[in-house]
């Protein structure tokens, strides 16, 4: 989720970075360059730093990041092994 205390054209202009970037992955991957791709990735990762996606928190509520974790390796792992399998797509992750 990305930092909602930015200002709607950072954002925007943030977001236009990311997909940019995302672009060049995509255009890098048919190159012989594997340089090329690298920093493409690079530029994904510093887009999506700056938007608050990944990095430090962007929250001051004392609330751990929980992103990118098993749910199984959270505090909502007990909850979410007890819901019916058509609440989570059909599968049971866990």
């Amino acid at each position: 989720m990305a930092n909602p205390n930015l200002g709607e054209v950072e954002r925007g202009d943030l977001v236009s970075r990311l997909m940019t970037a995302r672009r060049a992955i995509r255009d890098a991957s048919k190159s012989p360059n594997p340089d090329a791709e690298a920093a493409a990735h690079r530029a994904v990762d510093d887009a999506k730093r700056a938007l608050g996606e990944r990095g430090p928190v962007w929250w001051d509520d004392g609330a751990p990041d929980l992103n990118r974790r098993l749910v199984k390796n959270t505090p909502y792992a007990e909850w979410y092994a007890s819901l019916d399998r058509q609440d989570h797509g059909g599968s049971r992750i866990a």
